[in-house]
């Protein structure tokens, strides 16, 4: 069973273990990190820089699971984008990414005051995609952005909600 909780500074050293190749590290951050691999420092002086982006950290009873960020996308601050999500490899294939994006939700939902939830994934990144979807989020097509461009591949992203009315009916709010 995994928990939410803020981010500490020392999650980093863990976190940036997981990103094991730099294909993977592409899926977590586009190009949000200059260069592969990004240090615990690289990570820590991202966030400290940036007052908007709220950390969190999931754990499980063996320790840190998973990793995400959440962010208010509007003035309004009643639209919550989620980034940065990631899970520890070796705990894959146990449900903790479908977990994790629906606490995130839930936190956002109840706790911050979100109207709707999103986040964006790339096309080629069919698991995460797939782990969405079944957390409940929807793909939605009012938004088109650029091609990212990775070794001479055009990646282009999923855009993916969730509104307070389906977090309802999918139980993460009452």
């Amino acid at each position: 069973m995994l928990r939410l909780r803020p981010y500490k500074n020392t999650d980093a050293e863990t976190i940036v273990q997981w990103l094991e190749d730099e294909r993977t590290f592409r899926f977590w951050c586009a190009d949000k990190y200059s260069r592969f691999p990004v240090s615990d420092v690289e990570m820590n002086d991202y966030y400290l820089a940036r007052e908007c982006i709220y950390p969190m950290t999931a754990e499980d009873e063996e320790g840190i699971a998973g990793h995400l960020t959440l962010r208010y996308e509007n003035s309004e601050l009643t639209d919550i984008r989620l980034g940065f999500v990631i899970v520890d490899p070796a705990r894959r294939g146990r449900g903790y990414g479908r977990e994790l994006v629906r606490l995130a939700a839930k936190y956002a939902f109840i706790f911050m005051g979100a109207e709707k939830v999103g986040l964006s994934v790339f096309e080629n990144n069919t698991r995460a995609h797939a782990c969405y979807l079944s957390a409940g989020f929807r793909d939605v097509t009012d938004r088109v952005y650029r091609p990212y461009t990775y070794k001479g591949e055009e990646w282009y992203c999923r855009n993916l909600e969730m509104d307070g009315d389906r977090a309802g009916k999918e139980g993460l709010i009452t």
